[in-house]
């Protein structure tokens, strides 16, 4: 776990701080640099339209990360609300929401949102919508397994004698205590988030040019991959690395919590 935070932490710091990394306007065009090798002046060498591609990395961060933790952020809220529901009042109203749940998990989540994000304009507000809707039904699982344990619990029984209502417990007592295995999965699904956006905008319906993200940046490699290996394989170890950064702060959280 402790990788996994040094990695997401530094991570998290070059987006904080990409105006004052960037060695080069990300979107500056320079057609006499167009494809130069990586090299003292550009780092990690320049792409077709010379634009200087370390510029383009770090600001690529900030919008790879921005998109990952907000839409996860969306599907967590969502799962909360659904699973502490479900699992508070148990019965129809259970039946029917798991049943929601299980028609939403009839889809494969990234074929879906591709479809929506077919209709909508893509951009990143309606990415990251997108992603949080199609992505909360593991969160809503887990949360309606702990509240079903945690109701009979002595504390909720005290909190419905001294006259608490069903909000208050749900808000105030439920929910803090089922958060454990809340944060395992929004961890682990930042991490999906990030393959996610990677995947819509290597398609051409992701983040749009010329604001560089990840994924935008390894469809734009690919046209140049015989003679210019940089622009896929930075961008490519970008998300490589982040992902394992937070599948490893997951894993550690799991195995942290299992253990208790």
């Amino acid at each position: 776990m402790i990788i996994g935070a040094v990695i997401v932490g530094a991570l998290a710091l070059v987006a904080l701080a990409a105006p004052w990394l960037a060695t080069y306007d990300p979107s500056a065009i320079r057609l006499d640099r167009a494809l130069d090798p990586p090299s003292v002046s550009h780092w990690l060498g320049t792409d077709q339209l010379g634009r200087d591609l370390f510029s383009r990395m770090v600001f690529g961060a900030r919008i790879s990360l921005l998109i990952g933790i907000i839409a996860v952020g969306i599907a967590t809220v969502i799962g909360l609300a659904i699973g502490a529901v479900a699992g508070f009042y148990g019965g129809q109203v259970d039946a029917w929401l798991m049943r929601l749940v299980d028609l939403m998990l009839c889809f494969p989540t990234l074929f879906l949102v591709l479809a929506v994000i077919a209709v909508l304009e893509p951009n990143i507000v309606n990415i990251m919508v997108v992603i949080g809707l199609t992505g909360w039904m593991g969160v809503a699982r887990l949360v309606r397994a702990e509240v079903l344990s945690l109701k009979r619990r002595e504390f909720v029984l005290a909190a419905r004698a001294i006259g608490a209502s069903d909000s208050w417990i749900i808000v105030r007592h439920l929910i803090p205590n089922a958060m454990p295995p809340v944060l395992v999965s929004a961890t682990l699904g930042v991490a999906g988030a990030i393959l996610v956006e990677s995947s819509l905008s290597f398609l051409g319906i992701g983040v749009q040019p010329p604001t560089p993200s990840w994924g935008n940046i390894l469809a734009e490699g690919k046209e140049a991959l015989g003679v210019a290996w940089w622009l896929t394989v930075c961008p490519g170890l970008a998300v490589l690395v982040t992902v394992l950064g937070y599948y490893c702060i997951g894993e550690g959280l799991r195995e942290r919590w299992a253990g208790r």
